[in-house]
């Protein structure tokens, strides 16, 4: 199923920028190995319920952590979300990773692990009960939670796809 993702503008929100992997790559050339950094980063604004991912590349590592920021500026999502936690139970896929984002009562808190917590918590959820299966690959367990976020549909959209009222969905 294909949404519409229409574009957020990034300055019209408290962006918050959390680091979930830097990884040290080098290139074996000719003259040697060139090192260069990646950085995979997650920004958001809670209050919002907006949430995005970048990646970026560079020789040293607080110009990739620059480069990935940018590159998550341009990709927000709004995401759909009750008073604190998600409206219902979805499974995210990527690649090898497959994310479940169960809702959780009040109280619970977000149990999750690195990658899946640092969306969560970039988009504002409370409370939430994940679980990463397949790979254990951060880029795809972010882009995995990602797909989860954007299936999450609130109770007018059900009802409008449905044609029946708010009131008569469960």
């Amino acid at each position: 199923m294909q949404t519409v993702i229409k574009k957020l503008d990034a300055n019209s929100f408290q962006l918050k920028d959390q680091v979930v992997a830097i990884n040290r790559v080098t290139k074996v050339v000719k003259g040697g190995k060139n090192l260069s950094f990646a950085a995979l980063v997650v920004v958001g604004d809670p209050s919002a319920a907006v949430v995005g991912h970048g990646a970026g590349k560079a020789k040293e590592v607080p110009q990739a952590i620059r480069k990935a920021i940018e590159s998550a500026k341009k990709n927000l999502i709004k995401v759909n979300l009750t008073q604190t936690s998600i409206p219902h139970l979805v499974l995210g896929r990527y690649g090898a990773g497959k994310v479940l984002l169960k809702p959780a009562p009040e109280g619970t808190g977000v149990i999750a692990g690195g990658a899946v917590r640092a969306v969560m918590t970039s988009a504002g959820v409370q409370n939430v009960l994940t679980k990463s299966l397949g790979t254990a690959n951060p880029h795809n367990v972010v882009k995995a939670t990602f797909d989860a976020l954007v299936q999450l549909r609130d109770r007018n959209e059900v009802a409008a796809m449905r044609g029946k009222q708010v009131q008569e969905i469960q």
